[in-house]
Formats: structure tokens, C-alpha cells, sequence
């Protein structure tokens, strides 16, 4: 009865915080013409419930792709239309037709920072109680440890809550996933994961380990056993797929205006300056200006699979729960460091999953959350959420050093490099914040900030990789 008390005041504390961060500003706002992620959260409801399924990805005279076109899986727009359902009911205004571009007031917001909210609590927070609550090897301690850090780090609340998605849906159910797999329930973990890509193509980020592992653990049944259970995942992600996609594959065509807005390589190599390998690279090298776009994208996807091999290979050859949890955070980093069109936010699809090896890893995890943070802070500042930013992290941050003592038994020159790494970051925040930058180069704090948290994330990248293999 202690446990349960404990963890309500864990979640009841995870979500005071995510109410406090959403009192302040959001992406786009008083920012026209576009207004940011918040109106084009608030713009894919009212195209799905003004317009029929097959025409959600089209542009049209009711629907101009150029003003935020729904570039989703379809599990969004849906959970965009039961949003949109709910608006129009409470207010119609709200999703008017063409009328309700822009709109910004008190109540709407309020409904919209409610929908993140409760999103939250359906999907995020059940998962990441299951994740640590039927971990049979961890104390009660030590189970509530890892909720806490998992329901506290502060990237995701701030993307969600602050700056305005709806991540925790996708990240949600990829928990669940993993989840299902630690409890040996590989088909329930195959239709979260699908509910997973089919609600936000960044979980590609993940296929691999899930694909993998999945096969490996068929390998190990032998040929019979084995087969009927490769038959029954691939009957399982036909069928999930088949019902999230139905109402766009009446033709050709309407399956290939979802595609072709799900995958916009016109858009370029990278999304703004983030801490990843190319926009670093641009700082002595511009990529751009020596390459075509299909040739960058060819170089791109070439660097991710060769990168993502090692792993990948490893994790099918001895397929393993733990090893396939770090495999997840090796996939994703893989992704992030290399592929193409690559936005800052997508480190939480790394940071999640490394969130469930705090109580082992605690020095790393916390490191790791910390710098994730940071590499996103002209983003939150850009959206006015600085101090939520600074408190959010320092909270996650203390929570994790009071609790699993990080630094205990660490060598000396761990603990400086720790030291100095955290420093130079707080340094580089209150330089960025307080200097203004030369006018030939107005970018130079934000490079400065993205290729400091490429440095760490390339460590991270070398780091999780050897666990993974010494395991």
C-alpha cells in the first residue's frame, strides 16, 4: 500500500510539473502567418472534420498543403478528427473551415493544452508505470526510481506541453511495446509498435531492434516453431496496418499522397541547426552547396544503414530484452547523428527508451537526459520556455542524483569529466542568453550549442554501443 502511495505522489508530482510548463508560451504564437506547431496541431482537426478521409493529404481549394498539410500516418489525422469532434462540439469556431486559421484564445488554448494532458495520462504514464512495475528483478525502490526519471525527464514535457505535440502517444506506445516483449507477449509488442508507426514515422527510428529482435526470438524456436510464429507477427502487422490504412487505399493514388507527405525530402538535410553529424559537418563543410538533394539523400540513407548494421546484426544473432532496450537507443541515435531530415526534438526517440536503464546506468542516463535538454534550448527559447527549461531539467536532475547517486564509486576523472561537461553547457546557456552575436554571424550561439551536444551525443553513441555488445 506504501508502493502505491509513493508512486501517486510520482505521478501526481510528473503532472503538477507538466501543468506548470504549459502555463507558459508555445510554438507560433502571435508569430502569423503560420503560427507554429500549435496551429498546425489545431489545423489538422479542422481538416478532419470538415473533409472526408481522402482528401486529408490532398491538396485542394479547402485544403493547401502549403499552410501546415497533414504529414502524419494515419493514426494522427484520426486522433486529430476525435480532437476536432470534441472542439467543434464545445465550440465550432474552433474549427471552422478556413475561418479558424490563427485563432488564439484563452479557452481554445485551454482545450488544447487539455488534450496533451489527458493524452498523457491514457497512454505515457500507464506505459511507463508497466515498464518498471512488473520488472521482477527491481526492489520497490528502485521500480519507483525508474517511473520518476521516465515521467520527470524533461525533454519530452517541454516538446509536448510547451512547445505543443503529441509525443507522448507514439513514445507511449513504444513503451508499451517494449513492455510486451519483456514479458514475453511478442505479438501484443508488434501491434503497439505498429500503432506506433502508424501514428508518427519517427518511430522508423525503432523498427530495426523490434524487427530483429522479432526474428530472432523465431530463429531460436526452431524451423517449425519458428515459422508459425513468423507467420502469426507478419499476419499481426498486415493487420494492423490494413486497419489504420483502409480508408487510403482505395487506389494507388490515395496511398501515394500519404506517402509522399510522410516522406518530404524536399524539405532538406536537416531540420534548422540540430546537434546531429551533417549540420555539425557544415560548419567546415557545406554539404549542400557540393550536393544534389537526391545524391545528400542517397548519402544520408547509405551512412544510416551502414552505421545501423552492428547493432542490428548483434541484436538478431543473440536476441535478448536487455540487449535489445539498448539496441533501441543505438538505433535511434544512428538516425538522428546520420539520416536525413533529422529535427531536434527527435533525441527524445533516443532518451526515452535509455530512460529505462537509469537504475543500472544511472551516471549515463542522467548525462544523457541533461545534454538532451540543452541541445534543445534555442527551440525553447525560440518558444519562450527557458526557465521551465532550466527548472524541468534541474528537478529531473536532482531527482536522479538524491535517489541513485550517479557519481557513487565513479573514478576521479569520471567525475571531472561530468563536472566539466554540465559547466560547459550551463556556460554556454547564459552566453547564449546574455551576449548577442556577431552580425555576420547571427547563428553562432546556436552552432556553438548544437555541435557541443553533437560531441556528447557522438560519446553516447560510442558508449551505448559497447554496453550493448558486452552484455
Amino acid at each position: 500500500m506504501q508502493f502505491y502511495a509513493k508512486l501517486s505522489v510520482v505521478v501526481l508530482s510528473a503532472l503538477a510539473i507538466r501543468w506548470s510548463i504549459a502555463k507558459h508560451g508555445y510554438s507560433g504564437y502571435n508569430k502569423p502567418p503560420m503560427y507554429g506547431d500549435f496551429e498546425a496541431q489545431r489545423h489538422w482537426m479542422e481538416i478532419t472534420v470538415n473533409l472526408p478521409p481522402n482528401q486529408w493529404y490532398k491538396n485542394s481549394t479547402e485544403n493547401d498543403l502549403l499552410y501546415w498539410g497533414l504529414d502524419y500516418p494515419p493514426l494522427t489525422a484520426y486522433h486529430s478528427y476525435l480532437c476536432g469532434l470534441v472542439a467543434r462540439w464545445i465550440n465550432p469556431d474552433w474549427v471552422a473551415l478556413k475561418d479558424s486559421r490563427g485563432i488564439q484564445n484563452e479557452q481554445h488554448k485551454l482545450f488544447m493544452r487539455y488534450s496533451v494532458f489527458i493524452a498523457d495520462i491514457l497512454v505515457y504514464v500507464p506505459a511507463c508505470i508497466l515498464c518498471f512495475l512488473i520488472h521482477h528483478s527491481y526492489s520497490d525502490n528502485n521500480k519507483l526510481k525508474g517511473i520518476a526519471v521516465l515521467l520527470l525527464q524533461p525533454g519530452l514535457a517541454l516538446i509536448d506541453h510547451g512547445h505543443f505535440q503529441y509525443n507522448s502517444i507514439s513514445l507511449g506506445l513504444t513503451l508499451l511495446a517494449t513492455w510486451a516483449l519483456g514479458q514475453h507477449l511478442d505479438l501484443f509488442g508488434a501491434f503497439f509498435f505498429c500503432l506506433a508507426l502508424n501514428y508518427k514515422q519517427m518511430e522508423l527510428y525503432h523498427a530495426m531492434p523490434f524487427f530483429c529482435y522479432l526474428l530472432g526470438s523465431c530463429f531460436q524456436k526452431g524451423i517449425s516453431h519458428g515459422i508459425m510464429k513468423l507467420m502469426m507477427l507478419g499476419m499481426m502487422v498486415i493487420i494492423t496496418f490494413g486497419l489504420c490504412w483502409v480508408p487510403f487505399l482505395e487506389n494507388l493514388e490515395s496511398t501515394r499522397s500519404v506517402l509522399v507527405r510522410l516522406f518530404p525530402f524536399g524539405r532538406g538535410l536537416y531540420e534548422d541547426k540540430v546537434a546531429n553529424f551533417w549540420c555539425s559537418l557544415s560548419v567546415v563543410l557545406k554539404l549542400k552547396e557540393l550536393l544534389t538533394t537526391d545524391n545528400t539523400v542517397l548519402l544520408c540513407l547509405a551512412s544510416t544503414l551502414l552505421m545501423l548494421l552492428p547493432s542490428s546484426l548483434h541484436l538478431l544473432r543473440y536476441p535478448g530484452v536487455q540487449r535489445f532496450k539498448v539496441a533501441l537507443i543505438n538505433a535511434a541515435l544512428v538516425f538522428f547523428l546520420f539520416s536525413f531530415q533529422v529535427h531536434e526534438k527527435s533525441i527524445l526517440i533516443a532518451v526515452i527508451p535509455a530512460c529505462l536503464l537509469v537504475v543500472e546506468h544511472p551516471l549515463v542516463v542522467t548525462w544523457f537526459i541533461t545534454i538532451s535538454t540543452f541541445s534543445m534550448l534555442p527551440l525553447l527559447v525560440k518558444d519562450g520556455l527557458l526557465i521551465p527549461s532550466v527548472a524541468a531539467t534541474f528537478i529531473c536532475y536532482e531527482v536522479i542524483r538524491v535517489t541513485l547517486h550517479p557519481l557513487h564509486n565513479k573514478a576521479t576523472w569520471i567525475r571531472v569529466l561530468h563536472t566539466l561537461s554540465i559547466l560547459g553547457a550551463i556556460i554556454l546557456t547564459v552566453v547564449s542568453q546574455v551576449l548577442t552575436p556577431p552580425e555576420k554571424l547571427p547563428d553562432l550561439f546556436t552552432l556553438m550549442i548544437t555541435t557541443y551536444s553533437f560531441l556528447h551525443y557522438a560519446a553516447f553513441f560510442v558508449y551505448f554501443h559497447y554496453l550493448q555488445f558486452t552484455l
